[in-house]
Formats: C-alpha cells, sequence, structure tokens
C-alpha cells in the first residue's frame, strides 16, 4: 500500500522551517574560500615547487660557500643566500596568485560563486585575505627554516635582529603581496594564461630592458629600472643590494610593493562589481 502524501498547509499559512537561518557574513566566504584553496591540486604544486625551491637552492648555496675556503662571508650576507630560492618561487606564488580567481573564469565556477555569494566584493576580499595569510606565513616559516640552516651550515654567528626581521618576516610578505597582485592582475584580465604572462613581465621586463640600455642618454632610466625592479627589491630585504645607486633601502621595498598592490586591488574591486561574470 502506498504512503498518501502528506496534507498541503491551509491557505495563507506560511511554512517555517526547523532549520535557522541567518544573514552571511565574510565568515563565511573565508571558510568557503579556504575550502577551496586547501582542495585543489594547483595549491600543492605551486607552494610546493616553491618550497623545493627555497630549500634547494637556499641550503645549496650555503653548501658551495662552506665547502669554498677563500670566501668568509658576515653573518648578515650568510641570509642574502636564499635570495635566489625565494626570487624563484615568487613564480609559484604569483601564478597561485593568478589561479585564484581566473580558474573559475576559465571553468565558468565563477557563476555558482558569485550566486552563493551576491556581495562579488565579499568574495574577492576573502579570496585576497585566504590566499594572503596562506602565502605570507608559508613563506615565512621557510625563509626562517632556511636561513637557520644557512648560518649552521657555514658556521658564522648568529646576524643582527633587524636582518632576521627583514630576510623572513619582510620577505614574507613581500612574497604574499606580489601574489596578491597576481590576483589583482587575474581578476582584471580573466585569463589565466594571459595574466600569468603579464606577472612574468612584471618581474623580468624592466631588467631585461635596462641590461640593453646602451645609450647614455638613458643611463638615469637604466639606473632606476634596476633599482625598483622587483628583483632588486626582494633582494634589498635581503641586506644585498644589487645596486650602487640611491634605491630603496630597508623595509622601503615593502612599502612600496603594498601600495602598488593596493591600487591593482582597488581596480579590481571595481572590475568586479561593474562588469558581468
Amino acid at each position: 500500500m502506498s504512503t498518501p502524501p502528506p496534507p498541503l498547509a491551509a491557505p495563507g499559512v506560511s511554512y517555517a522551517s526547523p532549520i535557522p537561518a541567518r544573514k552571511a557574513h565574510l565568515g563565511d566566504a573565508l571558510a568557503s574560500e579556504w575550502t577551496k584553496i586547501r582542495s585543489v591540486r594547483s595549491t600543492m604544486w605551486t607552494l610546493g615547487v616553491m618550497i623545493v625551491l627555497m630549500v634547494g637552492l637556499g641550503l645549496g648555496s650555503a653548501a658551495v660557500v662552506a665547502a669554498d675556503d677563500g670566501s668568509s662571508p658576515s653573518s648578515n650576507q650568510v641570509l642574502g643566500l636564499g635570495f635566489f630560492g625565494t626570487l624563484l618561487g615568487t613564480i609559484c606564488v604569483m601564478t597561485l596568485g593568478v589561479l585564484t580567481i581566473a580558474s573559475e573564469y576559465g571553468t565558468g565556477m565563477i557563476r555558482t560563486t558569485m550566486t552563493a555569494c551576491s556581495s562579488r566584493s565579499r568574495v574577492l576580499a576573502a579570496k585576497a585575505i585566504v590566499f594572503f595569510l596562506l602565502v605570507a606565513v608559508l613563506t615565512t616559516v621557510f625563509a626562517a627554516l632556511v636561513g637557520a640552516l644557512q648560518v649552521g651550515i657555514v658556521g658564522v654567528d648568529s646576524p643582527e635582529a633587524g636582518t632576521w626581521a627583514k630576510s623572513t618576516f619582510g620577505v614574507g610578505l613581500f612574497v604574499a603581496l606580489l601574489g596578491l597582485l597576481g590576483l589583482a592582475v587575474g581578476t582584471l584580465v580573466r585569463h589565466s594564461a594571459g595574466a600569468i604572462t603579464i606577472m612574468v613581465g612584471v618581474v623580468l621586463l624592466p631588467l631585461v630592458m635596462a641590461i640593453f640600455m646602451f645609450s647614455q642618454s638613458l643611463r638615469d632610466l637604466q639606473q632606476a629600472l634596476l633599482e625598483y625592479s622587483i628583483p632588486s627589491q626582494l633582494a634589498v630585504l635581503y641586506d644585498n643590494s644589487v645596486t650602487a645607486g640611491s634605491g630603496p633601502t630597508g623595509w622601503q621595498p615593502l612599502w612600496i610593493m603594498a601600495a602598488i598592490t593596493a591600487v591593482a586591488l582597488g581596480g579590481a574591486f571595481l572590475s568586479l562589481n561593474n562588469r558581468d561574470v
């Protein structure tokens, strides 16, 4: 015998759900974006390769220096041996930053995301916060670990506290901001390959242009491109400036990157709110 259907509600009587309803907030968007970023394979591969580069090149450089009897770097210079691994690792971080949002445009998942959360600004803010904190913490931890191992391998005294802070915490923030810039470019371009290409150009193009500026009339421009390029600014945080000019010093590269990223993110918020998905 079939079960009879439940009786219909009397006219004029509304249905009351037993599930409590509340208004969504930023915390819900953060939880959603955290689930996304730790679930996709691109996060594991990009950040995994970044860690391998930081550890492998950093410790390899320290081992080479330790084996060379003719070299005697100071304690502050030893932390600069992690520069090349971190520089190559920024490419991985920029790629992940772009993919954090551009991949959703490629698959069409962005429509589902915006349907689940009608506030586009909240979605982008959640992506930016989750991405920034993840990369900043991870980069800082491994920069500190590699730095400590480098000091032990080379066998020098511990560097000054200010040098440690810039080469670990400062580098972590700088790399995370660079990745956040990639997220902003990905929001504006909405195409993974195009946005990644732009970000690689941002890192490499100033140096390439400066190398081929042979004219004396372009000497000032060449010096500026060398001093304010991404690799040069990252080197400053390692107390290893590659130029002898009056470029950024101390913590200035971090503030410059923060300002550029803030402008790009502002444009990304405006674009996301004024364009169709």
